[in-house]
């Protein structure tokens, strides 16, 4: 029997060990890389190809709606399972537009993973029972369409860029986490604010968490 390749992505190390963990009692189903942030997940499925990624979304250095758009850009094939604490509509509306093709709160994973894993993997979506309700019950607002409108203009970089800014990093910080130069960071916040049309620092912060890029229990120092 064929075993389903999963990688897990979660930076809290004890939630990670419990999903293993459950997991490891299915025979169908084998671990085989976990990811404590955004980026390594990236690197990781780049690596190891995975059939289904479990994906948190509040992860630092990378969030887990940016890796889920670097990898479904990468490997088209790989499954995607967000899991969240929260089922706002900007992360759910966000993770879906992506190419996520599963969205489970954390309180109701650990009854719903494995079978999530599955169903995914045959071709279909799997969404915790409160969102799906709400998915099919209501249209996108028009609200939704043009906050995806305008996350979906910004590049893979600015993405970066903009969660690091939220994050509270100066620029220096950013340009060594990313490997680029100051004046490159500083030309993508130029950018990210003309986008936007956000002039300040505070307004960006307050944009990444309205669009789902961070998560609004993230700590936060606005420079």
């Amino acid at each position: 029997m064929k075993r389903i390749t999963v990688l897990l992505a979660e930076d809290h190390m004890v939630v990670r060990e419990g999903f293993r963990k459950l997991l490891e009692g299915d025979q169908d189903i084998e671990v085989i890389g976990e990811a404590q942030n955004g980026r390594q997940a990236v690197e990781l499925t780049r690596k190891l190809r995975p059939a289904v990624v479990v994906m948190d979304i509040a992860m630092p250095l990378l969030n887990g709606l940016e890796a889920t758009r670097q990898i479904r850009k990468a490997l088209p094939n790989t499954k995607i399972i967000i899991l969240s604490a929260h089922s706002d509509d900007a992360y759910v509306d966000q993770a879906i537009a992506i190419g996520a093709v599963g969205f489970l709160l954390k309180q109701t994973s650990s009854h719903n993973l494995s079978v999530a894993i599955r169903e995914v993997q045959k071709g279909n979506t799997f969404f915790s029972t409160s969102i799906s309700q709400r998915l099919h019950a209501q249209k996108v607002s028009a609200k939704g369409k043009v906050l995806r409108k305008k996350v979906a203009s910004l590049s893979s970089r600015e993405m970066e860029v903009l969660q690091l800014i939220a994050e509270g990093k100066a620029n220096k910080e950013t340009a060594a986490e990313l490997g680029i130069s100051i004046k490159t960071v500083e030309k993508h916040r130029q950018n990210l604010m003309a986008k936007l049309n956000i002039h300040e620092i505070s307004g960006l912060t307050r944009y990444a968490i309205g669009a789902g890029i961070i998560e609004s229990s993230v700590q936060l120092t606005i420079r």
